[in-house]
């Protein structure tokens, strides 16, 4: 037979006196309940609920900083945007006007580690070697996009109708 000389601990059980309970069960059930109260007295959130919450409030002042940052960088806001962020932008909106033979054109000069300028002072026949390397890459390209849309019509289709939604 458990003992509790605990007060506290016995002002918690509740005597639960039920005519249809035999005494075992009426016992039982007077120590269930006072554990259950005593535990729920006791509960405390958990130190990994606590670092989640955390968590959670630094996921949301990041978003909070990047809507703001994105708001001031607004093209009809009457905030400067940053240098960096300005300079994204134009870099991406450059990117996005050229032409693919340009990207490519980008993409060879920098392998290469050469600037446009560098491009143009080289001598006739290197020039014309580069534009003619430009114009091979440019076609395995294209051969490649159209290999990639005729080799399986139906994976096509799914991707096209992907890209849709």
């Amino acid at each position: 037979m458990l003992v509790n000389n605990n007060t506290q601990a016995m002002s918690t059980v509740q005597q639960i006196k039920r005519p249809d309970m035999d005494p075992a069960n009426a016992a039982a059930s007077a120590l269930y309940s006072g554990a259950l109260q005593t535990a729920q007295q006791n509960i405390t959130v958990p130190v990994a609920q606590k670092e989640l919450d955390k968590a959670s409030d630094r996921i949301d002042e990041a978003f909070a900083k990047t809507r703001v940052q994105l708001q001031a960088t607004a093209p009809n806001s009457d905030v400067p945007a940053t240098s960096v962020a300005g300079s994204a932008r134009s870099e991406f909106t450059d990117y996005m006007t050229k032409t693919p033979a340009e990207r490519i054109r980008d993409q060879l000069l920098k392998e290469r580690g050469l600037t446009l300028e560098q491009l143009n002072a080289l001598p006739v026949e290197e020039q014309n070697a580069f534009a003619k390397a430009v114009s091979e890459r440019l076609q395995q390209q294209q051969q490649q996009q159209v290999a990639a849309k005729t080799a399986d019509p139906q994976a096509q289709t799914v991707k096209e109708t992907l890209a849709a939604i």
